[in-house]
């Protein structure tokens, strides 16, 4: 039968081996499981043309079979009516029939065996579809995580930076360091400019109150004269 006469290209027990060395995986058991059903569904319109020969086949062995034995049911009747000519054309429809018996016979037997073969070969067409169908599903799986992965790496690059952690954080220590040794340096400086200004204060009130007491010394002056 064609679907059997021509070699498979893959098979469930060689496709572990091309599938390693295939660069994509899936497409090639996609192409494996499009031909495997094909073929299956190739099978079973035979299985289906080889059932309903083999029930036509049937029918031609019951009918022969039956014919058969009524013809020498005829034989005997003619016979016991002395009627010998009859029972010869009866013994010869019945020899015609035996042969069809016979024929058919084999005819029914070698259709049963070819069915039996086909239904076998087509479970393990199936048996074989399902058990790559089931490896196509552990590709995927396997390098839909491989994907994933390759995407996590990439972000983990982009979070980390390649950079080294400890000297990061050092050099922001470093740097907070700076922005706080400014901001005390600024603190000091606004304290000294305040503290100018507190003595620069004094400075000025002792002035004033010694020019105060010298206006007063220089009236008291010129009262007396």
């Amino acid at each position: 039968m064609s679907v059997f006469r021509r070699v498979r290209d893959i098979t469930a027990a060689n496709i572990n081996e091309r599938l390693e060395q295939s660069q994509d995986p899936v497409r090639l058991i996609d192409q494996f499981l499009a031909t495997t059903r094909d073929d299956i569904v190739e099978a079973e319109k035979l299985v289906q043309q080889s059932t309903a020969h083999m029930r036509q086949l049937k029918q031609q062995v019951d009918q022969a079979e039956t014919m058969k034995n009524k013809r020498e049911e005829q034989a005997l009747l003619a016979l016991k009516a002395g009627e010998d000519h009859l029972a010869k054309l009866a013994l010869q429809e019945k020899i015609i029939y035996e042969e069809k018996l016979e024929q058919y016979s084999e005819l029914l037997n070698t259709t049963k065996s070819s069915l039996m073969d086909l239904e076998s070969q087509l479970n393990e067409l199936k048996m074989e579809y399902q058990t790559v169908y089931n490896k196509r599903q552990y590709y995927v799986a396997r390098m839909e995580t491989l994907r994933l992965q390759q995407r996590m790496n990439q972000r983990m690059e982009g979070y980390g930076g390649g950079q080294d952690v400890p000297k990061m954080f050092n050099r922001l220590e470093d740097r907070i360091s700076d922005w706080e040794f400014e901001a005390q340096s600024l603190r000091d400086l606004r304290r000294m400019g305040q503290q100018y200004l507190e003595q620069a204060g004094e400075t000025v009130s002792s002035i004033l109150e010694k020019e105060m007491a010298r206006l007063k010394q220089k009236l008291n002056n010129s009262g007396k004269e």
